[in-house]
């Protein structure tokens, strides 16, 4: 069967995407940055008001996987403390200098994990090597693999995808990420028979504030303060039909 997991970094954006279909989420702060580990008590309020599994973001900032040695000790705590606070599996990663992953520092998180599902994050898609990370991610025991084909997204990283989908042979998943929408599932599932998908199906929406100084930026001056990121629930569900129409996922 598909997997539909959606990413999202606010309690209103897991509910909506939780109603739209669907399978599991990744939970993150700071989205807009590619994502980072999300607070405590944000991830408390989605596992109340949510039942899907959810998959916890470990990083602790935005940048390179290339983490100093008190980073490398964030990253063992949360994935303890997401454990004992409810969460079904964490997403994380860490490379050398050199591109390969880090094996030691990946074997003690997998270890902090315990039973949670396991993700490799797209620190995969700025490894040297793609089909020998996929190797050793499985002798690790991670569960899944969240990747774009080492592409800007997986589009372009396409026949990259297909490879990393033979050699993985069923042993690990693959997950398709980065500009993923309805259309881009139904084209990877006829062209390279991709089961897998992650996607964030995000919009902008207009705040609330009447009074408006926008003068002021409050550090991404690229990005309007005043639009506010959120899951779209139409795009959710029009990527669950195609996953439906191809047979290939049951009706909710």
């Amino acid at each position: 069967m598909s997997k539909l997991e959606v990413c999202v970094d606010s309690v209103e954006s897991a509910l909506i995407a939780q109603e739209a279909g669907a399978d599991r989420l990744e939970i993150c702060a700071n989205l807009i940055i590619g994502g980072t580990t999300p607070g405590v008590s944000q991830f408390r309020q989605i596992r109340k008001a949510c039942d899907i599994d959810l998959n916890v973001l470990i990083r602790p900032r935005f940048g390179d996987f290339l983490y100093t040695d008190a980073e490398f000790q964030m990253i063992g705590e949360d994935i303890r403390m997401f454990r004992e606070l409810g969460a079904d599996g964490v997403v994380t990663g860490c490379l050398k200098a050199d591109g390969d992953m880090d094996l030691d520092r990946m074997e003690v998180l997998r270890e902090c994990a315990g039973r949670l599902h396991f993700t490799l994050h797209r620190a995969f898609d700025v490894c040297r090597d793609p089909y020998r990370t996929l190797e050793e991610a499985v002798s690790l025991g991670v569960d899944t693999i969240l990747t774009s084909g080492q592409a800007p997204d997986c589009i372009q990283g396409q026949e990259v995808l297909k490879k990393l989908i033979a050699q993985a042979g069923g042993r690990i998943e693959i997950l398709a990420g980065s500009g993923v929408n309805a259309s881009v599932i139904q084209r990877m599932i006829e062209e390279i028979h991709a089961a897998s998908f992650h996607m964030s199906g995000k919009r902008q929406e207009d705040s609330g504030m009447i009074y408006r100084n926008e003068k002021v930026s409050m550090g991404l001056p690229a990005f309007d303060e005043f639009k506010i990121l959120r899951t779209d629930g139409e795009e959710i569900r029009r990527a669950c039909a195609v996953l439906r129409g191809f047979g290939i996922r049951e009706e909710k």
